[in-house]
């Protein structure tokens, strides 16, 4: 039997405007973009983190300064999830809902084949280790509260209103696109 070689993770830290977030990639991908006080238990148990640079991390931070400054609102950085099988479903699911739109619990566990299984999509979302880029914060309850959010529910507001709201998370301006438009 062989034993698989598992690449190490690469780690950096970035400062924005919602707190120190931390990236983790290798070679097969974006792994985790982690809240300041994640304790890190998204990452594989066996992982290997070791400092160093990986044009991944590079790509991942320039896109998530674009998303902060308003100028992006799809990621295309290559993802590395690891989890169970229903987790990787759920957190998929995240990947499709569009940029300024919002999703129930239940109408994400309708999507994945599962209604009767909200809880488990909250625990899921929980567990979502590509914060933002895979956007559990677009992700509310039934009569549109803001629930649970391993960036605290502060940040899950801020995250929302900047994209639905005319300002970056930089504090600039802008007029959203379709918005502008239709006044024009």
């Amino acid at each position: 039997m062989t034993i698989p070689v598992l690449q190490p993770y690469r780690r950096r830290t970035i400062s924005t405007p919602v707190g120190d977030l931390r990236l983790f990639a290798n070679d097969a991908g974006l792994a985790a973009v982690l809240w300041r006080d994640d304790p890190g238990l998204h990452l594989r148990r066996d992982a290997v983190v070791a400092e160093g640079d990986h044009e991944l991390l590079t790509e991942t931070e320039r896109q998530l300064r674009e998303y902060f400054a308003g100028r992006r609102k799809v990621f295309d950085v290559p993802l590395a999830f690891h989890g169970t099988d229903f987790q990787r479903r759920a957190w998929s699911a995240l990947l499709t809902i569009p940029y300024g739109e919002t999703r129930s619990y239940a109408q994400m566990a309708m999507q994945i084949g599962q209604p009767n299984a909200v809880r488990a999509v909250g625990a899921a979302n929980g567990r979502n280790p590509i914060s933002i880029i895979a956007p559990c914060h677009r992700v509310i309850g039934s009569g549109g509260a803001l629930t649970g959010f391993g960036g605290g529910l502060e940040n899950k507001a801020k995250l929302l209103a900047l994209e639905s709201a005319q300002t970056d998370l930089f504090g600039a301006r802008h007029e959203r696109d379709d918005a502008f438009k239709k006044r024009a």
